[in-house]
């Protein structure tokens, strides 16, 4: 059975790890990402670059996002030269951001009128090193069959995927997942913080409390990083997980359902990214509680 060509759109933090873990799966992959640029390792790797969407669209039977937010999504898929105007039918649109949920069961809708191609959310977890290990979370949302076309393809990049419900249900299940982060990364500045100011080594807390109750892996990679003050070459950034928990205040709106945390976290890391963190690791947060020397 011949395998299916694969498009990938948005070659970022995640994106270029990703798209190396189908090339060495196999899959012949089409990259186009706005700065060229950053297609040209990607090109040494095995990967062919287009010169445009509609090029890249042309050439492929599923076309991959990996972009930062909902409006680059519908930029890139509807926008003059998307995804849209060059899609057809039998093709699917599998998207791997961050976007809203709302937003995304109206794109689907908007992507099948206009030209036919069936869409996927399937936002991921486990950050830059899991799109390196090919260990991603993937949460699902769409049709049974289309979920069923593009698992193959998932594959290589996760160690898990559920398929939680219709489109759009990937999304949310991506939300709730950065609901849990988002507040555990503001509780943890908190918290090593306040060993600081108590005479404890923030830098054993990982050691002391690995196995317990409060372990997780947002506080096992925070934790060394705010103790140490180590804060360059971040893995993620503060403005994409902010844009998370808005996402998550957004869709409570909808639905009816409280989040005070969550809003709260949302409005600690509004004021840190209005101090000029936008593009730093949330790691920093622990900065807003320290004590100023002297």
């Amino acid at each position: 059975m011949t395998q299916p060509r694969l498009g990938f759109i948005g070659i970022g933090l995640m994106g270029d790890p990703m798209t190396r873990r189908l090339l060495q799966a196999g899959f012949a992959v089409t990259v186009w990402n706005r700065t060229a640029e950053k297609c040209a390792s990607l090109n040494e790797a095995g990967a062919t670059v287009a010169s445009s969407i509609a090029e890249l669209v042309s050439g492929v039977d599923v076309v991959m996002l990996c972009l930062a937010n909902t409006a680059v999504v519908e930029e890139v898929v509807f926008g003059t030269g998307g995804v849209a105007a060059h899609g057809r039918s039998g093709q699917h649109l599998v998207d791997l951001s961050s976007s809203d949920p709302a937003a995304t069961r109206h794109f689907a809708e908007r992507l099948a009128e206009a030209c036919g191609m069936r869409w996927v959310d399937a936002p991921v977890s486990g950050g830059v090193a899991g799109a390196e290990a090919g260990s991603l979370a993937i949460m699902c949302g769409g049709e049974e069959a289309d979920i069923a076309a593009v698992r193959p393809l998932l594959a290589p990049l996760s160690a898990r995927v559920t398929h939680m419900g219709s489109v759009g249900a990937g999304q949310v299940t991506k939300v709730c997942n950065q609901m849990i982060v988002g507040c555990q990364a503001a509780v943890i500045a908190e918290m090593v913080a306040l060993a600081e100011a108590s005479g404890v080594d923030a830098s054993r807390l990982t050691e002391a409390l690995a196995g317990g109750f409060a372990d997780s892996k947002p506080f096992q990679i925070l934790t060394p990083r705010m103790a140490a003050r180590e804060f360059d070459n971040p893995a993620w950034h503060l403005r994409t997980l902010l844009k998370d928990l808005d996402m998550a205040v957004a869709q409570s709106q909808r639905a009816g359902s409280g989040t005070p945390m969550t809003g709260l976290a949302a409005q600690l890391m509004r004021t840190h990214v209005g101090h000029g963190h936008a593009e730093h690791d949330p790691a920093t947060l622990v900065e807003s509680y320290r004590r100023t020397e002297g």
